[in-house]
C-alpha cells in the first residue's frame, strides 16, 4: 500500500508580500533599500528629509487653498478673507501653510549649515551643494510670492519693491515689468509661479538631489574614524549588515584594525524621517491653531508702512542703509558666495577643527545676518519707494 503525503512549502508567502513583490518587480522599489550609515538617522543629518516633509505639507495645504483663492487683484484680498471666515477648516489650512513655509525655510537653512559644518559639500558632492542652494533660493522666492498673494498692505509693498528692482535691472528684470504681459495682471503671473513654476522646479531638484545622494552615498561623519585604505569596498560602501547590532562594528584588516559604522537600508531611514515628520506636523498644527496669521486690509497705494516677513529683514536693513538696490546686491553677494564655497574651499579635510578659515568665515557671515535682522526688528519702517 502506498501513501501520498501532502506537504506545505517551508515558507508561506502571504498575499501582502506577493503584492509587494509584484509591485517591486515592475517598479524596482527595492532599489530604495540601498545601505546608509547609522549616523544618517541623527536629527542633524535628517534635516534634509524634514525639509522635504515641510514641502509635502505645503503642497497638500496649497492644493486646498488654491480651490478658493482668486488671484484677480480686485478680489484677491477678499478671497483670502473668505477662506478664513467661510471655508471649513480654512483658517487652519491657511495657518498651517503659513507656518510650514517658515519651517521649510528654517529647516533648509539648518540643513545647509550642517552640510557646511561637516564638509559634506566637498568632492565629489559639489553639484549637490549647488542643487541644495538652488532649492533654498526657490524657497525664498516661494515665500515672497506667497506674501504678495495675500494682496494686503504688506504684499502690495513687497511687490512694489520688486517692480522697482525690475526697473533697476533694465532688460534683465523684464518679468517683473507690468508691460511684459500687459493683458494679464502681474498678481496672476505671480500666482502661476507660486503654484506651478516654483514648486515644479523644487520637485525636479529634489529628485536630482536624491539621485546624487544615492550615487555618491551619504557622506561619512568626519567625527568618526575613517575606513582603512584597504577596507573591502563592499563594507566601506555599505555591504550586508554585520550580525552585531552596535552602531560601530570592528573589522580587522591586514595593516591593523579600523572601525566601520553599521549600516541599514535606506527604507529604515525613511521610517525614522517619517516619524520625525509626524512630530513636525503635530507641532506645526498646534502653532497653526494658537497663532493664526492675520488677514491684512486691502492695500493702499503710495504708502510704505509695513515690514516684510522676517526672512527678508536682513536685506531691508541694507535697504535702510544704502538704498533700494542694496536688496539686490546683498542677495546676489550672499548667494554668489555660497555657490562658490565648494570651489573656493579645496581643503580635503572635513572636520571643523581642521578648517579654521572656512569656519571663521561662516561664523562671521551668520553673525552679520543675525545682526542685520535684529536691526530691522527694532527699527520702524522707512519709506524708500
Amino acid at each position: 500500500m502506498s501513501y501520498v503525503t501532502k506537504t506545505r512549502p517551508v515558507e508561506h508567502v502571504s498575499r501582502g508580500r506577493r503584492f509587494v513583490g509584484a509591485v517591486d518587480e515592475r517598479l524596482g522599489l527595492d532599489a530604495l533599500r540601498y545601505p546608509v550609515p547609522e549616523h544618517a538617522n541623527n536629527l542633524a543629518w535628517s534635516l534634509g528629509g524634514l525639509t522635504a516633509v515641510a514641502l509635502v505639507i505645503l503642497i497638500a495645504t496649497g492644493v486646498v487653498l488654491a480651490q478658493f483663492y482668486d488671484p484677480t487683484p480686485e478680489v484677491a484680498n477678499a478671497s483670502v478673507r473668505t477662506i478664513v471666515e467661510d471655508v471649513a477648516l480654512g483658517q487652519f489650512t491657511r495657518s498651517l501653510h503659513y507656518w510650514a513655509a517658515q519651517a521649510m525655510y528654517v529647516l533648509a537653512a539648518l540643513h545647509l549649515i550642517r552640510v557646511f559644518f561637516h564638509g559634506s559639500y566637498k568632492r565629489p558632492r559639489e553639484a549637490n551643494w549647488v542643487i541644495g542652494l538652488s532649492m533654498f533660493g526657490l524657497t525664498f522666492l516661494a515665500i515672497f510670492t506667497g506674501t504678495v498673494l495675500k494682496w494686503d498692505q504688506e504684499g502690495y509693498e513687497a511687490l512694489a519693491h520688486n517692480l522697482e528692482l525690475g526697473q533697476f535691472l533694465g532688460g534683465a528684470g523684464f518679468w517683473f515689468s507690468t508691460s511684459f504681459a500687459a493683458h494679464t495682471p502681474i498678481l496672476v503671473r505671480l500666482y502661476s509661479a507660486h503654484i506651478m513654476l516654483i514648486p515644479g522646479l523644487i520637485v525636479i531638484l529634489v529628485t536630482l538631489h536624491a539621485l546624487l545622494i544615492k550615487r555618491h552615498k551619504i557622506s561619512n561623519h568626519p567625527g568618526l574614524p575613517a575606513p582603512a585604505p584597504d577596507t573591502p569596498a563592499s563594507l566601506e560602501h555599505g555591504g550586508p549588515l554585520p550580525p552585531a547590532r552596535s552602531s560601530l562594528v570592528e573589522v580587522t584588516t591586514p595593516p591593523g584594525e579600523t572601525y566601520l559604522e553599521a549600516r541599514e537600508p535606506f527604507t529604515h531611514h525613511l521610517r525614522r524621517v517619517g516619524a520625525l515628520g509626524l512630530v513636525l506636523l503635530g507641532v506645526l498644527s498646534i502653532v497653526a491653531v494658537l497663532f493664526p496669521p492675520p488677514v491684512g486690509p486691502t492695500p493702499v497705494a503710495g504708502v510704505e508702512v509695513t515690514k516684510p516677513m522676517w526672512p527678508f529683514w536682513w536685506m531691508f536693513t541694507l535697504e535702510n542703509w544704502f538704498g533700494l538696490p542694496a536688496i539686490l546686491w546683498g542677495g546676489l553677494a550672499l548667494f554668489g558666495l555660497l555657490f562658490a564655497v565648494p570651489f573656493i574651499d579645496r581643503n580635503p579635510k572635513r572636520s571643523w577643527r581642521t578648517r579654521p578659515v572656512a569656519m571663521t568665515s561662516a561664523a562671521l557671515v551668520i553673525l552679520a545676518l543675525i545682526v542685520l535682522t535684529i536691526f530691522m526688528g527694532i527699527t520702524t519702517p522707512a519709506t524708500h519707494l
